[in-house]
């Protein structure tokens, strides 16, 4: 008998508002349930922003229920307008299935699409909705919305008010289409429920409406909340813009402090959203934290969990030597994390004679903008080189000084950092 999902999902804050609480509790007690969410992919990677509807799908499937995910390649190529104050960029038919084919195994990592009956679905409503002539819609589709209704919702409303801003008749009209994949999802798939972002609840509940008028069936809506931050700033956004899924938009060491920096007063709620660890350990995990706020174990952990279920277990190994090193926690510099922190800290190929005097190096690498800087730092005891303390002034660099006969990783203070490599 499959788990309860709706306690497991509430238990862990992923429900924000569901259409009928009681009524999908009781369908999620009784069977198998298929529950579907849907993005739009306007890149080739998901991103942070993402995560949280995805781990509801993983826990709807480790709860015994069958997830969907539904690739938007019809209504990405017109946008949904929600919580949007201009009208979107179109996308080409090409770029969407480019897209769809980098995310899905992105989606492998939360989801299982080859364990039975209830394996993962990943579909692309381009299949169906692109089946569909305009005279289809307007009256097989369009009959069942009230135009009024449709009007009345506030970032229609905003837009229409605003004469900078406006609405096309596109957009406005996402909602049919949506409204159409929730459809095809329940008669297809016997799909009994769609969640999504906050900002999705009207959507949700036209689909929901349109489903019962023209199928005759009970479906339901579940929304989780948009997060923010202690500070009050949407989640999963950093100065450099999106924290991405692809190691190579967002490597796997920024995903990994990207986490690390959670605030103390967000680290709890975060583990129950972006981990699979049990509530019981969790609170575990917590309980040492409290004591010890200093040793950072709750970021840790969700850092490690979060980088390990996107990068997978090796790399975020690799990810955490790497961090030990630059925050010098005695770390061992291997090949491999040499070559990780060549792409997150200033690197330079030098061809100097060895040996070489250790200022010339400094100097030559920009680690110091003249000879004279680079002797006061280390007359202070401000220099190490390969994590030993440099205190002469004077002192050379060798060849067999060099990690792996190559490198040579230079620290000035605690904050800066420089990987030199000797051709």
């Amino acid at each position: 008998m499959p788990v309860n999902a709706y306690e497991v999902l509430q238990a862990r804050g992923f429900v924000e508002w569901c259409s009928q609480p009681e009524k999908l509790q009781e369908v999620f007690q009784n069977e198998m349930t298929t529950v579907y969410v849907g993005f739009d992919p306007t890149a080739d990677s998901l991103h942070v922003g993402h995560l949280i509807p995805i781990m509801a799908l993983g826990w709807i499937q480790r709860s015994g229920h069958r997830p969907i995910a539904l690739a938007g390649g019809g209504t990405g190529l017109i946008g949904d307008p929600s919580g949007k104050s201009k009208e979107r960029n179109l996308i080409t038919i090409e770029e969407v299935r480019n897209n769809i084919k980098g995310v899905r195994p992105q989606l492998a990592h939360f989801l299982d699409f080859d364990c039975g009956e209830n394996s993962a679905l990943l579909v692309n409503n381009y299949d169906w909705l692109s089946t569909f002539s305009f005279i289809d819609v307007l009256r097989d589709v369009g009959k069942h919305f009230s135009v009024n209704n449709l009007i009345a919702r506030e970032y229609v409303k905003s837009r229409l008010s605003d004469p900078d801003k406006s609405i096309s008749y596109t957009e406005f009209s996402y909602v049919l289409l949506q409204s159409m994949d929730f459809r095809h999802l329940y008669e297809t798939y016997g799909c009994r429920l769609q969640m999504g972002g906050n900002d999705q609840q009207g959507n949700l509940v036209a689909g929901s409406d349109y489903v019962r008028k023209a199928a005759g069936g009970e479906v339901f809506g579940l929304t989780q909340p948009l997060l923010l931050t202690s500070s009050g700033t949407k989640f999963g956004k950093t100065e450099e813009g999106a924290v991405w899924l692809d190691g190579a938009r967002t490597s796997p060491y920024k995903f990994y402090q990207f986490w690390i920096n959670t605030d103390d007063k967000d680290v709890e709620r975060l583990l129950k959203l972006f981990t699979f660890l049990p509530l019981e350990e969790i609170a575990s995990i917590m309980s040492r934290h409290e004591k010890d706020p200093a040793a950072r174990e709750a970021q840790r952990r969700l850092a490690f969990e979060a980088t390990k279920l996107v990068h997978g277990e090796s790399t975020v190994q690799k990810v955490v030597t790497a961090s030990g090193v630059l925050f010098g926690s005695g770390a061992t510099i291997d090949q491999e994390t040499l070559a990780i922190l060549e792409d997150e800290m200033p690197f330079t190929s030098l061809s100097l004679p060895l040996p070489a005097p250790l200022v010339d190096v400094l100097v030559s690498c920009g680690a110091c903008e003249s000879k004279g800087e680079a002797r006061r730092i280390i007359k202070q005891g401000g220099v190490t080189a390969n994590e030993i303390r440099v205190k002469d002034e004077g002192s050379s660099l060798s060849r067999e000084a060099l990690l792996h006969g190559k490198y040579v990783f230079l620290r000035l203070g605690k904050k800066r950092f420089h990987l030199v490599a000797f051709e």
